[in-house]
Order: C-alpha cells, then structure tokens, then sequence
C-alpha cells in the first residue's frame, strides 16, 4: 500500500525527525519526502498505513498533512 500526503514541511531536520516518529508507528515502512514539490509530499509504502495515525503525528509537532487523492 502506498499513500502520499500533502504537507507543510519544509526544513530537511524536520522531514527526518518525522520520518523517524512515523518510523516507531509503522516499522518495515518505505518514507520519503520530495520538499522540493510545491505539495512538500510524504509518501508512505507500507503494508497498512492509517491516514489518522499520520496526520495526528504531524498536528502533534505543529505540522500539516493531508491526503492526497
């Protein structure tokens, strides 16, 4: 399953320490920012990923995401 967010992140350090939250949640993940995109996407592989669990991460360090269709 992949599923890409649309974000406010925009410092590299931020993205990793993110990365490194979602980590704890969604072990065995793929997750990958592209900030130079005007969407700052997040993109997630992973064999299940909850949509709520990341946008919660992010509310929680004062970011934005939001799902991409």
């Amino acid at each position: 399953m992949v599923e890409v967010f649309k974000t406010n992140v925009e410092q590299p350090e931020h993205s990793e320490m993110l990365i490194d939250q979602i980590i704890c949640h969604i072990p065995n993940s793929e997750i990958n920012f592209d900030l130079e995109d005007c969407d700052k996407i997040l993109r997630i592989e992973a064999e299940s990923v909850s949509n709520q669990l990341i946008i919660e991460i992010f509310h929680k360090n004062g970011y934005y995401a939001e799902v991409l269709i």
